[in-house]
């Protein structure tokens, strides 16, 4: 019984390929762009307002949007969430989160943490 011998490139080959495989798969799943700005105001509440971009090539539904508050050293000490609803594909929208206690964060982080694709509904 003969064994078949694969080149010792191919192996390097298929790497590279899951490799680049995988960086469009995240891509692909992440295609939000977020601009925000922090008002600290006169309250315990941290109000964060910004824009959503959805860069993908379908709609984006049911997208939610989630402000963190971090210490010095990048632990999350307060968040808050926003509904954002539906953004078109190539299309943004705006968003306010108010986080709870935030005054004293060092930093803060904004990030969509749930949607799905689909069909917005036209109004």
């Amino acid at each position: 019984m003969t064994r078949l011998r694969l080149p010792p490139w191919l192996s390097a080959v298929l790497f590279v390929s899951a490799a680049f495989a995988a960086a469009l798969a995240f891509a692909q799943t992440n295609p939000f762009r977020i601009t925000h700005t922090i008002d600290r105001g006169s309250q315990a509440v941290v109000t964060v307002t910004g824009r959503v971009f959805n860069d993908a090539r379908s709609d984006a539904v049911e997208v939610y949007v989630t402000a963190e508050a971090l210490d010095a050293s990048g632990k999350v000490i307060a968040s808050g969430v926003s509904y954002v609803g539906a953004v078109s594909a190539g299309s943004s929208a705006t968003f306010l989160v108010k986080v709870p206690a935030a005054r004293a964060a060092a930093n803060f982080r904004v990030l969509v943490t749930s949607f799905r694709f689909g069909f917005s509904v036209q109004s």
